[in-house]
């Protein structure tokens, strides 16, 4: 019920415009990848779902900010029920290992029935440019090759929920699912993540 609630309020706030280029209804597991401009990004994407899947779509988010105060905890983990994942290691070579021992995390709490919400930048926009994706996406679609990678474009939630802020702007908004991305297990790492970029760039240029 609280789920259902929030998604509506999160549409009338957003008036997200929602366009599938995909089969929204496919009983696949999926990585839905996009960009990542505001706090209201997985929660725009997990309310434009159907809501018969909702309930098997986690988004990853970040521990820092979830796990603050009661409400966020709870609605992370009893609504979402998100992975969230630890940000800022210090030392590099702990930051590698940490953010492996993340990605094989992820990989593990889809389970047999799960799909995930990821952000391959890595961090929010503050231009709504999108950025550089990092390494995670290719090391989570190599750990789940089984799941099938959906790009998605976010159009206008930095104006909604600009970085920075807490209370949201209501105003017009658009949420495009792209076509599935193919992925090679010989395909090079660099290769793979400009292909994935480009995939939702070219949602934004054809919305």
């Amino acid at each position: 019920m609280i789920g259902q609630v929030l998604a509506s309020a999160c549409r009338a706030i957003s008036g997200a415009r929602i366009e599938w280029r995909c089969d929204p209804h496919a009983g696949l597991q999926r990585i839905y990848f996009g960009n990542h401009t505001s706090h209201l990004d997985f929660i725009v994407i997990w309310s434009a779902l159907p809501p018969r899947l909702r309930p098997h779509v986690r988004p990853v988010a970040g521990y820092d900010y979830w796990a603050q105060g009661a409400v966020r905890r709870y609605l992370a983990g009893e609504v979402f029920r998100a992975v969230l994942i630890e940000r800022g290691q210090a030392g590099r070579l702990d930051a590698e290992g940490a953010a492996r021992a993340s990605i094989d995390r992820i990989a593990r709490d889809m389970g047999a029935a799960d799909s995930v919400i990821v952000f391959p930048e890595g961090t929010r926009s503050a231009t709504g440019t999108l950025g550089a994706f990092k390494s995670g996406l290719y090391h989570l679609s190599r750990a789940r090759p089984d799941a099938q990678l959906i790009p998605v474009h976010l159009e206008n939630l930095n104006r909604i929920l600009p970085k920075g802020e807490a209370l949201p702007v209501p105003m017009l908004s658009r949420v495009t699912f792209g076509a599935p991305l193919s992925s090679t297990s010989d395909e090079p790492k660099d290769r793979f993540l400009a292909r994935a970029r480009n995939a939702v760039l070219q949602l934004e240029a054809s919305a």
